[in-house]
Order: structure tokens, then C-alpha cells, then sequence
């Protein structure tokens, strides 16, 4: 089975130009088929600020009112997407940028109301994932790109969790490949001591994630990550990486932040 590697960058990468571009060296390297699945960093704030459109906040998560869905498609799925792709043909790989309607790559649904309207939020369906398309353009060289915007098939773009993107293209393409899902964020990995940088996890087994959480080593916004990690390796991923975006490069030696596997 050929190895697929399907790696999520956030905000954080794409606002600090030399973090990007080293991120990128990094990205181009990587051998095989891969995909990048990237957020939208303080960019679209910073529009929707020079434009007068006020964020709308409820329990510390963003409403993605109409006005908000133009800016976060304008700037996630045209200029952080397209300067992405730029950047990788000029590292000689054949980066493809998509939206999630592009081609129906990715169908979701806008989020139930419940308590709270998120607005123009998608929730992907099952079998979201285009899989004979990915498939085709992985096959013919070509490396996806995909911003977190995605479609309903009626017409109706939305904003998307970028986690979420990544781990159902993962999940949908572990049938024909031998999936990796790498999570690059600002630490190294999961730490015993959050403020240890020296302190990593190298490996987390299913059956001893019950243990860390039990001991507080794992805890707070840890603790979502890692079940949703688990939760694609349970649904035919075949391991899961949490690690720094800057050490990307140690991916190919095994020494990459934390490995979560069965």
C-alpha cells in the first residue's frame, strides 16, 4: 500500500511569513503524495476590521455571518491559498488549490440550529470526501491544497474546521492508501509539562491515553485533539502526528512530535 501524507498547518504558520516559507521547504520535501490542509490566520480579521464588519463571538467561538463568509472565502480560498501554491510551484511541486467545491471535493452540511446559530458553519457529511477525485490527482502529480472552505452541492459556500478537513480526507483515503495525519502546531508535541518544551510524549498507544488523561498529564484543549486523533486512526488511519510546524523536516527520520498509533 502507498504512503499518503495528509498534513494540517494553522493561522499562526500562515500569518509569520518565515515560519511559512520554512514550513514550505519542508512541505516540498516530503516524499510521496501528500496533501495540505491549511486555516486562514489573522488575515480575514484584519479585512473584515479595515471593512467595518464586527466579529461576532458567542462562548468564544466565531459566528460566520454572511458578510464574514465573503471575507473568509476571499481570503482563506484566494489569497492564502493561492500565495501557498505559488510558493510550492516555485519549490518544483505541482500544488493544486481547491475549495472544498472545487471538482465537489468536499460536501458539507451548515450546522444545525441549536442553541446558538453559527451561520454559514459546515459540518461534513458522511462519505464527505471526493474520493475518485483526489485519488485521480494524486495519481497525475498533482498535490492538493485545500483551504477550509466547503459546499453544500446546493450553491451555498461555508466555513469549515480545518482539523476536521484534514481528518476526513485522511480517514476517506486510508481505503486506498496508507494514511499518516500530521497536526503542526506551536509546540513540539503533547508534553508531560506543557511548559517543558524537553518534556515530549514520542508515543501515545491507544490503551495508554486513559493513563495520561487519569494522571493530568494530558488535559484541557489536549484532550479533544488526541480523541479526534484516535477516533481517524479507529476509522483506518494508519498513525497520527502532533508536532511543531518548524520540525517538519524530522518527519522523514521518525522524530517528529508525537506518533499516536493503535
Amino acid at each position: 500500500m502507498e504512503k499518503l501524507t495528509v498534513i494540517k498547518i494553522g493561522g499562526n504558520v500562515i500569518d509569520n511569513s518565515e515560519s511559512l516559507t520554512a514550513f514550505l521547504d519542508d512541505f516540498a520535501s516530503v516524499k510521496g503524495p501528500k496533501i495540505l490542509v491549511h486555516g486562514g490566520g489573522k488575515i480575514a480579521s484584519k479585512l473584515a476590521n479595515d471593512l467595518g464588519i464586527k466579529a461576532t463571538l458567542v462562548e468564544g467561538r466565531r459566528i460566520t455571518d454572511k458578510e464574514t463568509l465573503r471575507i473568509v472565502t476571499m481570503v482563506y480560498a484566494g489569497y492564502v491559498n493561492k500565495t501557498i501554491v505559488a510558493l510550492l510551484q516555485a519549490r518544483n511541486c505541482n500544488a493544486l488549490g481547491l475549495s472544498g467545491a472545487d471538482g465537489n471535493a468536499i460536501l458539507a452540511q451548515k450546522r444545525p440550529v441549536t442553541t446558538i446559530d453559527y451561520g454559514f458553519v459546515g459540518d461534513l457529511k458522511p462519505k464527505a470526501v471526493n474520493m475518485p477525485l483526489l485519488t485521480n490527482l494524486l495519481k497525475n502529480g498533482f498535490t492538493p491544497i485545500f483551504s477550509a472552505i466547503t459546499h453544500d452541492g446546493k450553491g451555498q459556500l461555508l466555513n469549515t474546521n480545518a482539523d476536521t478537513i484534514a481528518s476526513s480526507v485522511a480517514i476517506s483515503l486510508s481505503k486506498i492508501y496508507q494514511s499518516s495525519l500530521v497536526y503542526c502546531f506551536e509546540k513540539k508535541g503533547v508534553l508531560k509539562d506543557k511548559d517543558d518544551d524537553q518534556s515530549l510524549i514520542p508515543e501515545i498507544k491507544t490503551d495508554n491515553l486513559t493513563s495520561l488523561q487519569e494522571k493530568g498529564i494530558i488535559s484541557d484543549g489536549m484532550i479533544p485533539k488526541l480523541h479526534n486523533a484516535f477516533e481517524a486512526i479507529h476509522q483506518g488511519v494508519h498513525e497520527v502526528f502532533i508536532g511543531n510546524s518548524q520540525e517538519l523536516g524530522l518527519l522523514h527520520k521518525g522524530k517528529f512530535g508525537t506518533r499516536l498509533c493503535k
